[in-house]
């Protein structure tokens, strides 16, 4: 639907006792004002553990998910849709738990947040338990899918034109788009969607971790996660051990940020592409090609005879500045689909759009948000934080105008209570606190991991030099969060193993790719401790 392309944000790780307590009857969710229990899951059994993995109870049940080839454990808890009305309706709250190899720490668990707003913790689930496999090697991994994401109660609209290649995003009418989501949650999955926001939600949060009777977590969140994951030390600091902050936005930063975010991680990718003399040389006038496309796109789309990338057949491509532009920032966020960008921006340039065309179908599906909840988040947390001074710097800035004129739109539309000035206070905590940062990341750039830092007195913010979005899917920075897992101690790690990583070499063509050597320059050279 139509808020795909206009809101899309910021998609997309001591010691204990030998044997777990059994579990007392926890309850479901908590009152909004006191942080107290308000209702009892209709399941109280006990749960145990043997041999590293959960038994089923009537707290969880096998399950196996998409990627993984073992059996899990998933479950779920019934919460007040609205915390203050705990006799109206109930929605499902979904978990699932990574059981640990070797239980040696039975009373903690690592829970991992997803990004978006809007995706599935739950369905990531693989690729958590591939970056996070050492911390599991001692300690369940928990997922919980978000109020509205995955299984929780998904506030999710289609629009089957949005996924075609004929389609003119660039003519979208936002406001109907937005009216027609409302339409169709209001007919499909009647919902109050203004209580889809992040305090809500981390009440469920919450209400999972005490059902299951984990005396403490480790966080890991990564990008809106780490959103979630610093609301978590703010509310219910008892409940933490660690917290690894990936991807970082920081409670100050409001999303119109992000245009310029995009533009910075641009303006990189330029830069890389001339200090490298092999990219340099295929694509000597790589930024102007990319300019020069998207005026071209602008004044009016491209029609031109492709094949589908998905299915190989013959189909007419409506090329858009909307598809373009998404296209290229969504390439952005991975190092891989990032090497590919000089040769398909030049081949665009000679109206050859195929391989942005193949970019633009790996992120078509707008990364598995839950758009609905994504509104729901943006609508109340971030858009009334816009300033006019910021309204007039996005005239000028790649992107941030028409994000911003799709943002209000959609929230003109999509009503929600707002948060106060409260909400966006930074976090003041002395739980031990990594963050991590990727120096080309084009969506959350290592300032906002500073800024997240201020009043963190138990704190290391390291950047890593050639990373992206997520730098702990692309270095050593999954090692980095199981050592502050198991030792707890931030300030004793060491993050210079961020400097053996090297920049992902550009593809000079669609078959070969350029090598990099030690005379190559880059933006950063060396992993860099933000706070000391």
């Amino acid at each position: 639907m139509g808020l795909a392309t206009s809101s899309l944000l910021w998609a997309d790780v001591s010691t204990g006792a030998d044997t777990k307590d059994e579990a007392q009857p926890k309850t479901a969710a908590v009152n909004e004002a006191t942080n107290t229990p308000t209702n009892t899951p209709t399941s109280i059994a006990d749960d145990t553990k043997a041999n590293g993995a959960i038994k089923s109870t009537a707290k969880t049940q096998s399950c196996y998910l998409d990627g993984l080839a073992e059996q899990l454990e998933c479950g779920k808890i019934s919460v007040p849709e609205n915390p203050n009305e705990p006799d109206g309706k109930h929605i499902d709250v979904h978990f699932a738990i990574l059981p640990a190899i070797k239980n040696s720490y039975p009373n903690e668990a690592l829970l991992a947040i997803a990004g978006g707003p809007g995706q599935s913790a739950i369905e990531n689930a693989a690729g958590f338990d591939r970056m996070l496999t050492k911390v599991r090697q001692t300690r369940d991994i928990l997922l919980i899918d978000q109020r509205g994401t995955g299984q929780s109660n998904q506030l999710q609209c289609q629009d089957d034109a949005m996924f075609t290649l004929s389609f003119n995003d660039d003519e979208l009418n936002l406001g109907e788009s937005t009216q027609a989501c409302i339409d169709e949650i209001a007919k499909n999955n009647p919902s109050d969607i203004s209580q889809y926001n992040s305090v809500t939600a981390l009440k469920d949060f919450e209400a999972v971790r005490e059902y299951l009777g984990y005396q403490q977590l480790h966080l890991y969140g990564i990008s809106y996660g780490s959103r979630m994951a610093q609301l978590y030390m703010r509310h219910y600091p008892q409940a933490l051990k660690t917290v690894t902050l990936d991807g970082i936005v920081p409670m100050q930063q409001s999303v119109i940020a992000i245009g310029g975010a995009i533009e910075r991680g641009l303006n990189l990718l330029f830069s890389d592409c001339r200090n490298n003399q092999a990219c340099q040389q295929t694509f000597p006038d790589l930024e102007q090609d990319f300019r020069d496309v998207d005026n071209k796109l602008a004044n009016a789309p491209i029609t031109e005879q492709v094949r589908d990338p998905l299915t190989n057949s013959p189909e007419t491509l409506l090329m858009t500045r909307g598809k373009f532009n998404g296209a290229i920032r969504m390439a952005m966020y991975s190092p891989t689909t990032r090497a590919l960008l000089p040769h398909a921006i030049h081949q665009a340039k000679q109206d050859d759009f195929q391989p942005i065309l193949g970019l633009y179908a790996l992120t078509a599906d707008s990364t598995g948000i839950a758009m609905g909840m994504h509104a729901s988040v943006v609508c109340s947390e971030d858009i009334h934080r816009v300033t006019e001074q910021m309204r007039k710097d996005a005239k000028v800035s790649y992107m941030s105008g028409s994000m911003l004129d799709g943002l209000e739109k959609t929230c003109d539309v999509w009503q929600m209570p707002l948060m106060d000035d409260s909400f966006s206070a930074p976090i003041n905590s002395d739980i031990p606190t990594l963050l991590l940062s990727g120096e080309i990341d084009p969506a959350t750039p290592p300032n906002w991991g500073a800024m997240a830092t201020e009043q963190l007195s138990n704190a290391q913010h390291f950047i890593a030099p050639y990373a992206t979005h997520g730098v702990a899917y692309q270095s050593c920075g999954n090692d980095l969060i199981a050592e502050l897992v198991d030792t707890a101690d931030v300030m004793s790690i060491d993050g210079s193993c961020l400097n053996k990583d090297v920049r992902r070499s550009f593809y000079l063509n669609a078959n070969g790719v350029e090598l990099v050597t030690d005379s190559d320059t880059s933006t950063s050279t060396t992993a860099t401790a933000d706070k000391e």
